[in-house]
Order: C-alpha cells, then structure tokens, then sequence
C-alpha cells in the first residue's frame, strides 16, 4: 500500500535462527512441504500430504487426534522429535531471509523475517477481514503448545517503484548468490531461499521498511493469533514478533482470487427455492470454466454467485433492492456494502438460507474444482464467488474497514515448510 509514515514508525523486520529440514533426513524438500494449513482441502489433500513423506509439515500444522488438546501436544512432540534426530535443525546464526517464487507465469520475490507487532489502530499493519474466534483460539493453543511459528503470513507493502533501492536492491543483488535450498512443488512452483547476513545490508533494509505500512494479504487467523499471544505475555520478548513474508507489491503484484462456500446440510434445491423473489436464477452451462466466464460477466454488472452441487449451475444476481436496505448495514462505506462477500453473508445467508457461520454449517474452500466436487459428493450447494479487485481490498484497509471473513485469496502464497520459527531460540 502506497503509504509511508514517519522514519522509525514503520515496519520493524528482524533476524531469527530459521528453523530448516535437513535436505539429508528427508526424501526431498517438495515432499515436506505444504499449503498454507487452511488451504489444504481436507480430507484428500492432508491425507496425500502425509502420505507424501512421513515428515511433510502437515503432520506440524494440521495434526489428527481425537481432541484439540490431543493434536496440540501431538505436534509439539512431533516437532520436539524431529528437532532431537536431526530431521529439522536451526540455522546457526539470526538472518533474515530473501525467499522467491516463480513458474512460468509469475515471479515473486520477497523477505522473511520476524515481524514486530502492532495493533490495527497504528496503522502500521493494515488487515482487510474479519476473523473466526474458534479458528485464532485453535491456532494460539497450537502455537503455544509448539513454542513455534510453523508457517509465515503474507504481508505486502508498496514500495517507491522505479530503479530498486533499500531492500528491493538488497533482494536484487542476493538472489545472484548461491541460494540456501532450491526445491521445485507439485504445482510448479520453483522455491529459492538465501539468508541476508551483511550488517550493511540488513541495515539498508531496516531504514527502508520503517518508511511503510503493510496490508495483511494472506493470514488474518494467525496476525490475530500473534497478537493474542503478544497480550499474553508479561515481559517483552519474542512474542513480540511474528513470522512474515513481506512483499513489495510494485515489483511484484499479488493474484487475488476468491474463497469459495461450501454450505453443508443445504441442497441446491433446496437453496435455490428459497431465492424465489430476493435473487434472478438462472442455469447457465458447464463445464466449470464455462460457468465462471458467465459468473464474471454477470459480477461486472452486480453482485453474483454460481451455486453448483447437483451436476448443474445456477447463476445467482440482481439482488431485490429491499432485501439489501434491509439486511445490509447502512453504516459503512459503499464499496463495503457492495461486496459479493457482503451480501452473500447479510442477505444469503444471514436472512434468506438462515445458515449460522459456524464450521459444521460452512467450509471455505480455495480451489473452484475441489468445491463443486465437495458440493456434489456431500448434496450441499457449493457457493462460487468472483474476486474482489485489489484496490478494493486496499481502499477499505486505509479506511480501518474489514471484509467478511475469507473475502479474498492472495497469491502465490509462501510454501509451508521451507522456513520455521522457535520461539526458543529468540
């Protein structure tokens, strides 16, 4: 985001001791790694993750027991025993990282790091959405349990643009170096990491971060999870910080896509005789992508949803103007009041589907294909939605408002499992 504040008011990114797989005790690094935990589409994704290799990260992020403090201890014992057989081990010394991603399509650079932590109100990092109190408790006891953090959020920043200085010209001349790992994941993407280790260099970094501001682009859940922990403690230490990837969006823009609805325990049929008078319906063709080129066109107009989950899709518009002035807050701005995400929560689901936003009642999912194939295996109607544009997401930022939980999906996001935190070793 195009903002600066005054020098020392900034961003404040600090070295730490990553925690790395040793390339030697695992079959490779592509194996052990994984999406970001609320990616993963359970149940197919985290079982082939963990079938992938015995130590994939997802056994740290998404640990299966019977209870929640079962698979909170059973991931601090996990970590603890592939710390002691040399499975993971620390970096020797407190670096900050240049980590990259590419394919054939996208190349993003950007820096990892531990983050100092503020609160929304000092405008130093900016989230865009709402927050689940159950997700953020599930993730704190995780994070207190390990002592750990397994997985860096998605931060952006707006940097000046034009020829690369402070900490895009630290990037640039790193990334000719020799890089710490070099892996490449099933969906294509390569991954480089280097460790920043000049004085000099680390110095040109911290005097040009602390001239900006960052917009939470992927990792709301465990941003508010920092913070809970942060207000925990009663000395300064380190959880005053968190992990982060932070990235200069001017160099490298960021793909916003949507997160998807599945509504379980509701059938199309069902959904779909309720928006009788509130929505049009209309059934448009498949396949998927099809559907979604006739869901983009109708967005471009107005708000629009595709339900699917019977083998057909319904395209959902033109909302009733009454059921909006009625269901929507009137006190936020127009750009809020108009998001899809808006009013599919106010309207859909809060008055014409009465659905509690409650995990047993809605999974969010990522990926189109995975949702309508959810929807048709569980007879539930899988909402598909189209993305909100990015300066959307940061007008509202600025203006200290969120979204609806899961509006948006920033991308590509940082493989888990390349790098780790203990908060021990800070």
């Amino acid at each position: 985001m195009n903002t600066s504040g005054p020098v020392d008011q900034g961003l404040r990114l600090i070295p730490f001791r990553g925690l790395r797989y040793v390339p030697e005790r695992v079959g490779s690094l592509a194996a052990v790694t994984s999406p970001p935990y609320d990616v993963v589409v359970r149940p197919d994704g985290l079982h082939h993750l963990e079938s992938a290799d015995p130590h994939n990260i997802v056994r740290l992020i998404l640990p299966q027991a019977d209870t929640a403090r079962d698979r909170h201890r059973q991931a601090a014992d996990t970590l603890d025993r592939w710390l002691a057989e040399g499975v993971i081990a620390p970096d020797p010394d407190p670096v900050l990282y240049v980590y990259e991603q590419r394919n054939d399509e996208i190349l993003q650079r950007g820096l990892i790091g531990a983050l100092a932590l503020s609160p929304a109100a000092e405008g130093i990092v900016l989230p865009h959405e709402d927050v689940m109190d159950d997700v953020v408790a599930d993730r704190a006891e995780l994070m207190r349990t390990t002592g750990a953090h397994l997985e860096p959020l998605l931060l952006t920043y707006r940097g000046d643009g034009g020829t690369p200085t402070g900490a895009g010209a630290v990037i640039d001349h790193t990334v000719l170096r020799e890089p710490l790992l070099a892996t490449t994941t099933e969906d294509g993407f390569r991954h480089r990491l280097w460790a920043v280790t000049d004085p000099s260099d680390r110095h040109e970094i911290e005097t040009d971060l602390a001239r900006h501001q960052a917009l939470i682009a992927d990792g709301h859940h465990r941003w508010a999870t920092y913070l809970r922990l942060q207000r925990e403690q009663t000395a300064p230490g380190p959880w005053d910080y968190g992990l982060v990837l932070l990235v200069d969006t001017t160099r490298h823009p960021l793909q916003v896509r949507a997160i998807h609805r599945l509504l379980r325990g509701l059938p199309v049929s069902r959904a779909l005789k309720a928006l009788t008078g509130h929505f049009r319906v209309q059934r448009v063709e498949g396949p998927l992508p099809r559907a979604l080129d006739a869901l983009a066109e109708a967005a471009a107009a107005g708000n629009a949803f595709l339900l699917a989950g019977d083998g057909a899709f319904h395209l959902v518009d033109r909302p009733d103007p009454a059921l909006l002035a009625r269901t929507v807050r009137a006190d936020r701005p127009d750009a809020w009041r108009t998001l899809d995400a808006t009013v599919l929560h106010s309207a859909l689901l809060d008055e014409v589907w009465r659905i509690p936003d409650a995990p047993e009642h809605i999974g969010y999912i990522h990926d189109t294909a995975a949702a309508v194939e959810q929807a048709e295996r569980l007879d539930a109607t899988a909402v598909l939605m189209h993305p909100v544009r990015e300066e959307v997401v940061r007008d509202l930022a600025r203006q200290g408002v969120t979204m609806p939980r899961k509006s948006t999906s920033f991308g590509p996001k940082p493989a888990t499992g390349l790098v780790m935190r203990s908060l021990a070793l800070d």
